[in-house]
């Protein structure tokens, strides 16, 4: 299992935006540049994070993108979840009663629990923790 491209990408725009000062607006060329993005992935990439409350965006001479939050306050889960959606590793872990072998299937809480253990990790770690790890 592999989060998308496009999720790895957010996660590294945010963690960029995370390293600027409060009132400082980065361009969204300087940060496709430095995190080695394709600029017309990151509009699309930005567009989603707004749109999921985590960026604020201006557009001409004074424009660019800021968080939206401080770091402390913008976990891992939430980035990775504005761009593929909710955490699911199987099919029978998201929704009751979608597991065609129903409460005999022995994979079934296994599947559970290892999703549970990975949105708990996801949501646990913010990006100011990640910004001290950098440090």
């Amino acid at each position: 299992m592999q989060i998308t491209r496009q999720a790895d990408y957010a996660v590294r725009a945010v963690l960029y935006l995370a390293h600027q000062d409060n009132a400082e607006r980065a361009a969204t060329s300087t940060i496709a540049e430095e995190q080695r993005i394709p600029p017309s992935f990151l509009a699309k990439i930005i567009s989603q994070l707004s749109i999921a409350g985590l960026l604020h965006t201006s557009r001409g001479a004074r424009g660019g993108v800021t968080l939206a939050r401080e770091p402390r306050d913008i976990t891992l889960l939430e980035v990775v979840e504005a761009i593929d959606g909710p955490i699911q590793l199987n099919e029978c872990a998201g929704e009751e009663g979608k597991c065609t072998f129903g409460d005999e299937c022995p994979l079934h809480s296994v599947w559970c629990e290892a999703q549970s253990e990975l949105v708990k990790r996801l949501k646990a770690t913010n990006f100011a923790d990640l910004i001290l790890q950098t440090a």
